[in-house]
C-alpha cells in the first residue's frame, strides 16, 4: 500500500482539479471541494466577485466543458503546511481552444498566472479556498 506524505496528497488534489478539464470527468470537483459555507473563491475570469461552493463548481464545470483541447502546467509549487491547513503557492500556465459550439469557431488561448490555493483537513485534504490571477505580459 503506498502512503502518500501530506505535500503528495496536496499536489495531487490540486492537479485532480486541473486533470478533470483534460478528462472532462468533472465527477471529481465536488470531491475535492470543501462543502461548507465557508469554502470561498476568486478567479481571473468574470464574475469577479467572491464565490461560493456552489457557484465555484459550476462555473468551473462551465469552464473545463468550453476549452478543449485543455492542458496546464503547475511550476514553483510552495507548500507550507500548518497543524490541519495548507497554503500553496504556485506559477500556473494554461492552455487550449476556447470553443463556442454556437458559431462553431474556437480561439487559442495561453493563460500565464498565479495562484493560491488554501486546503484544510477534515479528516482528507479538502480545497477551502482558491485564488487565481493572470499575469499581464
Amino acid at each position: 500500500m503506498n502512503i502518500l506524505t501530506d505535500n503528495e496528497e496536496i499536489i495531487k488534489i490540486i492537479e485532480t482539479l486541473f486533470q478533470s478539464g483534460i478528462s472532462k470527468d468533472l465527477s471529481k470537483l465536488r470531491e475535492i471541494h470543501l462543502d461548507d459555507p465557508k469554502f470561498s473563491s476568486f478567479s481571473d475570469l468574470p464574475p469577479y466577485d467572491l464565490k461560493d461552493y456552489q457557484t465555484t463548481i459550476e462555473l468551473e464545470e462551465l469552464r473545463f466543458i468550453s476549452i478543449s483541447d485543455y492542458d496546464y502546467e503547475i511550476k514553483n509549487p510552495k507548500i507550507s503546511i500548518f497543524e490541519n491547513f495548507a497554503i500553496v503557492a504556485l506559477e500556473l500556465m494554461q492552455k487550449g481552444m476556447l470553443v463556442d459550439n454556437k458559431a462553431y469557431t474556437g480561439e487559442h488561448m495561453i493563460i500565464n498566472g498565479r495562484a493560491t490555493f488554501v486546503l484544510v483537513k477534515q479528516p482528507t485534504w479538502k480545497i477551502a479556498h482558491i485564488h487565481l490571477s493572470k499575469i499581464d505580459q
